[in-house]
């Protein structure tokens, strides 16, 4: 590529050059790829879920407007609210390590658990716990241990503080065994996890009235027999983490049936194909190729064995214990994740390897060394196995967020959620507020300082060079922006032309930049005109530029057609309506499909709490529903808001729902009519 010969300072000042397509000053000449973003293609509703954290503090919590945020991790599994205890398990030593409680004398109230939920109820936060699957919690705040050195002998290593705890292994090097998981632990299970709710619901509320939405089945259940392998040395056989799943699961859904569960919350790559046990017996005597539990699955992987297994409880029981299939996913590359900026090589895989979470074309440069499109391989693997299934990963960092390559790789994965339709993602490891990595989430969330964020129905984008620059795009509800997130992965300012499709008429847009010049703030760049066709820009050396499009004089565009094989009708609008509704299937496969709804009012007056009720005709049924909740009686649907889209803004205001819903793969019309709180709406 041509190198630029611009002053750093003077390329700063004439980024993202004003003009019209076609109209390119000489000065931008277009060495970088083009863009195209097209309004009218790819729309899909963004899940508000895929920008969580794991343990993210109040003030940036607060500032973002976090969405969702877990309660996770290997000390959790082993977890006891009633003692505000929690086992370490191989992290430290095995130990029982009391939280740190003002006054314990009035536990449970008060736990660490509960202030995480109170801490989120204060930030309009959702929560994820994690729920014991293993069978044990502490027995007490006693700080007892694992493998003691005077119960079972000297061993490798001990705690500095606590000598009499040590890591299991014996000064040989083999591991001990035997040892009794009642030294430190107590059996807990459905009851337990029953209790455990009760105690949330009554302080709390249950998830449909304000509480935790939540629950996590376990965390990283295929690798206790390394992590937790005082009270569980052997693999979790695929039966065990099925029954469990189904006792817990239920008992989640016993306790508060609103409540939503994740599993099995595997803890990588090798977690698809093979249970615990598999994992275990192979990484000693190296059966990868037929692993004892395979058996057991019918040859199946373990991933599509299990979810099967969910489905087929549902079948019987008429509960379904799962409702987001949850994986998690580290980059394997060395470095990578968890790793430092500033590395030449290493800055340049991390950004190449974020193409696992989606590229078919994209070898995983590690031991994987395989296709991985972990994106697209959950949604087919739940679309042919347990379909209204949503998709999560609530562990993953690629490393290097005190770093601008780190936040240049986290902002195009929040891309790549969004873009894929990825349903809840939590990063773990958190940026502090100060560090690059955070930016790369303001340049989603609050670009502006003053709650500015990115859209919520995905549109297309693409690059000619996803690895120079990557585009992402989305069309606002309340102003119907459209938003765009560019990430500059290269040391060049890049000059491209960006075409702007599906939209005619010319807007004023806003540019704000993030990036290795000043990696303390977020920029307000000079706006830039946009015309019919687009707009011509610079966008400087490792950065991230968010560019906010309004309106503009051009219409609105129409959903995309839906993947129907039936075209969907709409009625003729009602003039007299005050409120219009947009109904579009968004996707569609035998015995299922997706749909985005989009209330607009109309009307001079906000509305405060709604509901939108319609009829199907032709047999449908929602089965699972985003942003909103739902009741079906027959053919009736009614949907009411959730608490932080209970309003909708006078004169063109709106909000926007999703859904996964059943069909007889016979026809799938839109409904006819639509009501906002009893009143009819006009359909486009």
């Amino acid at each position: 590529m041509r190198t630029r010969t611009l002053p750093i300072a003077l390329t700063a000042a004439i980024a993202l050059s004003i003009a019209a397509a076609g109209q390119v000053p000489a000065l931008a000449a277009a060495d970088g790829p083009a863009l195209t973003v097209d309004t009218t293609t790819g729309r899909h509703p963004i899940s508000p879920y895929i920008y969580g954290m794991n343990f993210a503090d109040e003030a940036l919590t607060k500032e973002l407007r976090l969405p969702v945020r877990r309660w996770g991790g290997n000390a959790t599994t082993r977890y006891n609210y009633l003692y505000d205890t929690s086992n370490r398990a191989s992290d430290w030593y095995f130990e029982n390590i009391a939280e740190d409680n003002a006054d314990p004398s009035k536990l449970p109230d008060g736990s660490t658990t509960d202030r995480f939920v109170e801490q989120d109820r204060r930030t309009g936060t959702d929560t994820i716990l994690t729920v014991p699957l293993i069978g044990w919690v502490p027995k007490g705040r006693d700080a007892s241990c694992g493998f003691s050195v005077a119960k079972y002998g000297p061993q490798q290593q001990t705690d500095q503080w606590r000598p009499d705890c040590g890591n299991g292994v014996k000064p040989d090097g083999t591991k001990i065994t035997g040892n009794d998981p009642h030294d430190t632990s107590v059996e807990a299970g459905a009851a337990y996890v029953k209790d455990w709710i009760g105690h949330l619901t009554g302080r709390y509320g249950t998830a449909s009235g304000g509480g935790v939405k939540f629950y996590n089945l376990d965390n990283e259940p295929d690798i206790w027999h390394s992590t937790h392998r005082d009270v569980h040395p052997e693999g979790a056989s695929s039966v065990e983490l099925r029954d469990k799943a189904y006792l817990i699961g239920a008992a989640v859904k016993a306790a508060d049936p609103g409540a939503k569960t994740l599993g099995p919350v595997g803890w990588g790559w090798s977690s698809w194909d093979y249970s615990g046990l598999d994992q275990e017996t192979c990484g000693r005597t190296n059966c990868w190729s037929n692993p004892p539990d395979k058996e057991a699955r019918g040859g199946l992987p373990f991933t599509t064995w299990y979810l099967r297994q969910m489905k087929k409880y549902e079948d019987e029981h008429g509960l379904r214990v799962l409702d987001y299939f949850d994986e998690h996913f580290y980059p394997q590359a060395s470095g990578v994740a968890f790793g430092s900026g500033g590395d030449p090589a290493t800055d340049a895989l991390r950004l190449r390897s974020t193409r696992a979470l989606w590229d078919p074309s994209y070898t995983d440069e590690s031991w994987i060394n395989t296709q991985v499109r972990l994106i697209p391989r959950m949604k087919e693997l739940v679309a042919a196995e347990y379909p209204g299934t949503k998709t999560a990963i609530t562990e993953y960092n690629w490393g290097a967020l005190d770093h601008i390559n780190g936040a240049l790789a986290q902002a195009d994965i929040l891309g790549i959620f969004g873009r894929e339709g990825l349903d809840l993602a939590t990063l773990w490891g958190p940026p502090t507020a100060s560090q690059p990595g955070a930016y790369a989430f303001r340049m989603y969330l609050n670009y502006d300082g003053e709650g500015g964020r990115f859209g919520e129905t995905a549109v297309g984008a693409t690059s000619a060079d996803q690895g120079k620059l990557a585009v992402y795009a989305a069309e606002r509800a309340s102003d119907k922006a459209l938003t765009l997130v560019v990430v500059n992965k290269t040391g060049d300012d890049l000059t491209s032309e960006v075409a702007v499709k599906g939209r005619d008429g010319g807007a004023t847009a806003q540019v704000y930049r993030y990036g290795a010049a000043d990696t303390s703030a977020i920029r307000r760049d000079a706006d830039v005109q946009v015309g019919a066709g687009g707009f011509t820009g610079t966008f400087p050396a490792n950065s991230i530029s968010t560019i906010v499009i309004p309106a503009g004089t051009g219409p609105s565009p129409s959903p995309s057609p839906s993947a129907s094989p039936s075209p969907s009708p709409s009625s003729s609008p009602t003039p007299a309506a005050t409120c219009t509704v947009t109904y579009a299937v968004t996707n569609q496969w035998p015995g299922g499909f997706q749909a985005g709804v989009r209330i607009v009012n109309r009307g001079t007056a906000a509305v405060k709490g709604w509901q939108l009720g319609w009829t199907y005709g032709n047999g449908q049924t929602v089965t699972q529903l985003w942003d909103g909740s739902y009741t079906q009686s027959g053919s009736k649907v009614t949907v009411t808001n959730a608490g932080y889209n209970a309003t909708i803004a006078a004169n063109g205001g709106s909000v926007t729902f999703g859904f996964l819903g059943r069909w007889d793969n016979g026809a799938n019309p839109a409904p006819q009519q639509f009501t906002l709180n009893g009143s009819p709406c006009a359909t486009s």
